[in-house]
């Protein structure tokens, strides 16, 4: 008598019909993170500290004078659509909270640069911590697993804790380095965050897909692919002001709660050698810069003496490659070798 009833109790039909409107939600909440942060930038960007340049930097003189700090606008935005297209669950909620704190100290930073290196580092270990314990908040054991290993493995959460606390800061610190190219920091962590969005959304998330790959299932995963494509909308409509010449940029600000995102929806997928796989040019842009001055001042230990890093200042110094190459090439790479290194984890266990 009533057809539609009982395509409504069927559990397939209920996943499907749940499934479109996750889709739905997820593509509201990005298109309109993404008009907001077009329509908002320019507004306020006469409210933004300026660019004041940095030591050392390439074509630094070049950025003099800019507005710089637009990443506190679209952390804003996006926590907004956080709130209004994202089912609310208190880890998420929380964590929204220590992005936007992050966005701050990045914020204070670009106005004054009266931060230190060590404070800097010192406040991003207490984000990637407090977003590590969010991840793994009630659990005795969190299973993990690993490219080119089939099946799953459980270790206690302290551990887990540790291991996701030196993943995130990583991703911070490394996507910070990366932010110096008009562009390149926005575009490169829109790939990574688009891949990482599939992999929660359609391997991670999906029990079927999920038990075909011998990965540990979390039904939880969806709501981060959701968080992942709205900064996708946030960034994309900051690119729309930062494509070469930019008229904008994000700062410390954008790139720190960017990175932090990054570090975070890798450790929700369960495999924190995913960082590798989403985020191999930037680790290599910036996160090699980190290495080498950490091995420089702690162990007198010199390595890759005669790279400048981040790479991107090396290519346009010592290569002779324009900024918009820089942009181009890298993002290339980047793609083709997350494509890659992305069928190799899935396929190859």
């Amino acid at each position: 008598m009533f057809p539609w009833l009982s395509d409504l109790l069927s559990p397939t039909i209920g996943a499907m019909r749940l499934l479109r409107s996750d889709m739905l939600l997820i593509a509201l909440g990005a298109c309109s993170a993404f008009f907001v942060t077009v329509l908002g930038i320019p507004r306020i960007a006469r409210y933004l500290p300026r660019d004041r340049g940095r030591a050392f930097a390439v074509d630094a003189d070049k950025s003099v004078g800019k507005p710089i700090g637009a990443g506190i606008f679209f952390a804003v935005v996006f926590a907004a659509a956080v709130f209004l297209f994202v089912p609310w669950r208190l880890d998420l909620l929380l964590f929204v909270v220590v992005l936007l704190l992050t966005a701050g100290v990045g914020l204070i930073d670009d106005g004054t640069g009266g931060l230190s290196q060590y404070q800097l580092a010192l406040f991003d270990f207490l984000a990637a911590g407090l977003s590590a314990w969010l991840l793994v908040n009630g659990a005795d054991t969190v299973d993990l697993w690993l490219p080119l290993i089939s099946g799953s493995f459980g270790l206690p959460s302290f551990v887990v804790f540790l291991i996701f606390t030196c993943v995130i800061w990583i991703s911070i610190n490394a996507t910070n380095c990366s932010d110096g190219v008009d562009g390149l920091s926005g575009s490169l962590s829109v790939v990574s965050l688009v891949f990482l969005a599939f992999v929660l959304y359609g391997v991670v998330g999906d029990r079927a897909t999920a038990e075909y790959l011998l990965i540990p299932f979390d039904p939880r995963t969806g709501a981060w692919a959701s968080i992942a494509f709205i900064m996708v909308g946030c960034l994309a409509g900051y690119l729309w002001h930062n494509a070469p010449p930019s008229t904008v940029m994000m700062g410390d600000a954008g790139s720190r709660p960017v990175g932090l995102l990054i570090g975070v929806l890798v450790c929700a997928s369960h495999n924190v050698l995913l960082i590798v796989v989403v985020g191999f040019v930037i680790l290599a842009n910036g996160g090699t810069g980190i290495a080498k001055v950490a091995l420089k001042r702690f162990f007198n230990v010199l390595v890759f003496g005669r790279v400048r890093f981040p790479l991107h200042d090396h290519f346009r110094k010592e290569v002779g490659w324009t900024g918009t190459q820089v942009l181009m090439r890298f993002v290339i790479a980047h793609l083709i070798l997350s494509a890659l290194l992305y069928a190799v984890l899935l396929k190859v266990r």
